[in-house]
């Protein structure tokens, strides 16, 4: 999903962690809007079950591929077909990934990671539910803002999320200050501010809601390593148990943001549509599972840089959007920070 993309769509390494590895890496990967993005690391694989993996060159470009058609796909929705109703949409990911996952459980060992989950109704109530809401609100939040700004710019402004990860992580003391990662800080802020300044069609509501999105996912992430610390999870398996929560969560949010609209207008996309849209954002989460062990830190930081040039340069050949020389500049600025800052493990 969009975060569905889950664009994935993960916690990223505080000061409590000794190594940066891969899970690290795939949790600030894609959410991209909407796929969901990945929580700790992935379960170890049940002694009589034999996991699939395939190679980093096989994974990557199918992730690449799926990440991107989300990304694009929705937006085609919202702005091209005129179905202007991303909560509904979120909700329809949601619904579809939670009977997906409950399939995919039943007939293979891709959720075999559930078994190792003990969970209880208190843990729900402290953990689930609060990052739930969390991450309904992230994707929300993330999908609107494709109403009112360009793929390419949204883009540009999800640089922003390692540093507001980290200025949350420096508020409630889980990670220390230090000079390396306040010149991380600077250069992304810098890079997103030159990006922001540069845009031809800045939209400040639309820049606002992105914002937003980019704090509740920041919270959301940093939530996730204070309350499921060594709780092993993979992307379906988190995705196991969010979607439902989420999916009620924005069933109750959905009459009083765009009511019975959305199914007055469903005539303009069609069930092939709506269920394929769903498909894509849904086959996203499976593809994370792969890619988690496809490779190191670096190899997969630089996949998600090459995934966002490549929507950006998608954005401007389909959607016609317009870039400026200070958007590529302030942009490649901000992206050299995330290198440094996923190079250096977050310390």
């Amino acid at each position: 999903m969009s975060a569905i993309d889950k664009d994935i769509e993960a916690s990223i390494p505080l000061n409590n962690e000794k190594e940066y590895n891969a899970e690290d890496e795939l949790k600030e990967l894609e959410r991209d809007l909407g796929a969901p993005a990945a929580l700790p690391s992935p379960s170890a694989a049940r002694p009589n079950a034999q996991p699939i993996r395939l190679s980093a060159s096989t994974i990557i470009p199918i992730w690449i591929v799926l990440s991107s058609t989300v990304i694009i796909y929705n937006n085609y929705l919202y702005n091209t077909l005129g179905f202007e109703f991303p909560v509904f949409l979120v909700t329809w990911h949601l619904a579809f990934a939670a009977i997906g996952t409950r399939v995919l459980q039943r007939t293979t060992h891709l959720l075999d990671g559930a078994k190792d989950i003990h969970m209880t109704k208190e843990m729900f109530v402290r953990s689930i539910l609060p990052i739930g809401i969390l991450f309904s609100g992230s994707l929300i939040l993330s999908n609107k803002a494709y109403l009112h700004l360009t793929v390419s710019f949204i883009q540009m402004l999800k640089a922003f999320n390692p540093v507001a990860i980290l200025l949350i992580s420096f508020v409630f003391r889980i990670q220390e200050p230090n000079r390396r990662l306040l010149a991380i800080v600077c250069l992304i802020s810098g890079g997103v501010s030159l990006a922001s300044y540069g845009e031809l069609r800045f939209d400040m509501f639309g820049f606002t809601i992105q914002a937003l999105a980019v704090c509740f996912e920041a919270s959301r992430l940093v939530m996730i390593q204070v309350l499921l610390h060594g709780m092993k999870m993979d992307p379906l398996v988190s995705l196991h148990y969010y979607a439902p929560v989420c999916a009620v969560i924005n069933l109750l949010v959905l009459p009083f943001t765009e009511g019975w609209a959305p199914f007055e207008h469903l005539y303009r996309i069609g069930p092939v549509i709506l269920i394929s849209n769903a498909a894509v954002a849904f086959l996203l989460n499976v593809a994370a599972v792969f890619l988690i062990s496809a490779g190191s830190g670096l190899v997969l930081t630089l996949a998600g840089v090459f995934k966002d040039i490549l929507l950006i340069s998608g954005s401007v050949l389909i959607f016609n959007a317009q870039i400026t020389p200070l958007q590529v500049f302030g942009y490649s600025v901000a992206l050299g920070g995330l290198v440094m800052f996923k190079t250096t493990g977050g310390k």
